[in-house]
């Protein structure tokens, strides 16, 4: 029951597909996802078949400048261009009568676990927020992974790559992952993933731009967790991630408001896509039947309109 489909946001056709339930009757609820950080949409087939089975309509989709969909430079990190993603792709669902659009929830990983939280606090579209493993205050993170000699080297050269680009020369990328110093993520649990992944999509490039860098340390989505409530937030944090600190998610989740649910799991950052992805998933199933099984009262309708 899955169709390619496509959708315009920003001046580029964002390209995905959407997976339906084989018993729908009538318009289903529906989860718009996306990947997380250099990520492809391929790597999120496993939970779009689990909630499809579950009942529920999934969009999932390539982020601007990555996989299958529009955008140049490629491999190329815009969060502003990945909030309105998200949001075209609501209006997308709101287009097809086969889907519930009062019944729309909006699932990220990683650095899309983070996005979501700002999309969830500015469109009203949305009924139901799922932030797994969220990348918070990004330059925080980034200090605390990359030793200060090496921080120095990458802030010279964001540097000179947006002087570079001013005069006319391309976007400068780095890889995601590496062996050697230089690289977005220097994380040895990165390298073993991005390894184990790599064959999933043939789309898959391991490097990001400089530029996508620049404009990630530019990115405070905590600032807008408060704003969530009252839709219903989900957040699933590993309990010893250094990747996407685990203090700084639990953090953002204080800082919400009602009604909240935190999903506290066991490892690091990428236990959710491995031993943890069945407690994992299968939590968020409940937490999507609990908040979209139901059309919304009137009330909630006045609020969403």
């Amino acid at each position: 029951m899955r169709t390619e489909v496509e959708f315009r946001s920003g001046g580029h056709v964002l390209r995905g597909w959407l997976e339906q339930p084989a018993d729908r009757t009538g318009p289903v609820p529906v989860v718009v996802m996306t990947h997380g950080f250099g990520g492809v949409k391929e790597w999120l087939a496993e939970a779009s078949a689990r909630m499809a089975a579950a009942g529920f309509a999934v969009l999932a989709y390539d982020h601007p400048h990555f996989g299958t969909s529009d955008g140049l430079p490629r491999q190329h990190i815009d969060p502003t261009a990945q909030v309105h993603g998200y949001r075209d792709a609501i209006s997308y669902v709101q287009s097809r009568p086969d889907l519930d659009a009062s019944r729309v929830a909006v699932w990220g990983t990683s650095l899309a676990g983070a996005v979501v939280l700002v999309v969830g606090a500015v469109d009203p579209r949305v009924r139901a927020v799922i932030a797994q493993i969220p990348m918070l205050q990004p330059w925080t993170t980034l200090r605390r992974m990359i030793p200060q000699a090496e921080l120095d080297s990458l802030l010279a050269a964001l540097s000179a790559d947006r002087s570079g680009r001013c005069a006319g020369r391309p976007a400068a990328v780095i890889p995601i992952a590496g062996d050697g110093p230089g690289a977005a993520l220097p994380d040895q649990g990165v390298r073993d993933h991005l390894v184990e992944r790599a064959a999933d999509s043939a789309t898959f490039r391991n490097e990001v731009t400089l530029a996508g860098i620049d404009a990630l340390l530019e990115f405070a989505p905590e600032a807008f967790v408060e704003r969530i409530g009252p839709r219903p937030l989900l957040m699933t944090v590993a309990d010893a991630d250094t990747l996407c600190p685990t203090d700084l998610a639990l953090a953002a989740f204080a800082a919400a408001r009602e009604p909240k649910s935190l999903q506290l799991i066991p490892g690091g950052h990428h236990s959710v896509y491995r031993d943890q992805f069945e407690p994992a998933i299968n939590g968020q199933i409940e937490f999507l039947r609990t908040h979209l099984a139901t059309p919304p009262r009137q009330k909630d309708c006045d609020h969403v309109q």
